[in-house]
């Protein structure tokens, strides 16, 4: 079993914020995999499709952002899915709007949701997907940038940074996070139609 896990925030005050980002790419995964999401264990909204050792578990955690690790881990556990089996999307402050980043392991690099991860799951061993979102004013408060809705101007972009991510989950499924990274860490992907 793999497990895709959308972060963001639940409630729909937060529905189409930058944060939340991982959440509409864990719809247009569960869409494609023609999977309708539940209320699941772990205080989580899960999408299943396909059984045994080839079920896609997609998840999006009904905790607030920084407190995704418990549904994370607890489904985990529950299931049994090694962390490299896991992969987890999120946004990215720290990279341009609609780039997408694929990394097999790594630290949190100061997002709340991937630490949360970290410190449940006891390991920084699962691949992550970081979707940009700008930085937005440096003038602006960080956290005001991430809670705020995506300007007209932007939404071309970022539907096409979703079924991107999208695609690279695909690919993830398929053929495994290297091949992923291979495809989708090329910074020409951003403007490619």
């Amino acid at each position: 079993m793999k497990l895709i896990v959308g972060l963001g925030n639940p409630g729909r005050s937060y529905h189409g914020t930058r944060h939340n980002v991982g959440f509409a790419v864990a719809d247009e995964v569960a869409r494609r995999l023609e999977a309708g999401f539940e209320h699941g264990r772990a205080n989580a909204l899960t999408a299943r499709a396909g059984t045994g050792a080839a079920a896609r578990l997609v998840v999006k955690p009904l905790t607030m952002m920084n407190l995704s690790g418990e549904a994370v881990a607890g489904l985990a556990h529950f299931y049994k899915v090694d962390p490299s089996d896991i992969i987890v999307v999120a946004d990215d402050v720290n990279l341009p709007l609609g780039r997408l980043r694929i990394r097999e392991s790594g630290s949190a690099g100061g997002h709340n949701g991937f630490r949360s991860i970290i410190s449940c799951l006891g390991s920084e061993a699962f691949p992550r997907l970081r979707v940009g979102v700008g930085r937005g004013d440096p003038r602006r408060d960080l956290a005001d940038h991430v809670l705020a809705r995506f300007d007209p101007d932007e939404s071309v972009e970022v539907e096409r940074a979703i079924a991107r991510a999208a695609d690279a989950v695909d690919l993830f499924l398929a053929e495994g996070i290297k091949a992923a990274m291979n495809r989708f860490n090329r910074a020409e992907d951003v403007s490619a139609p």
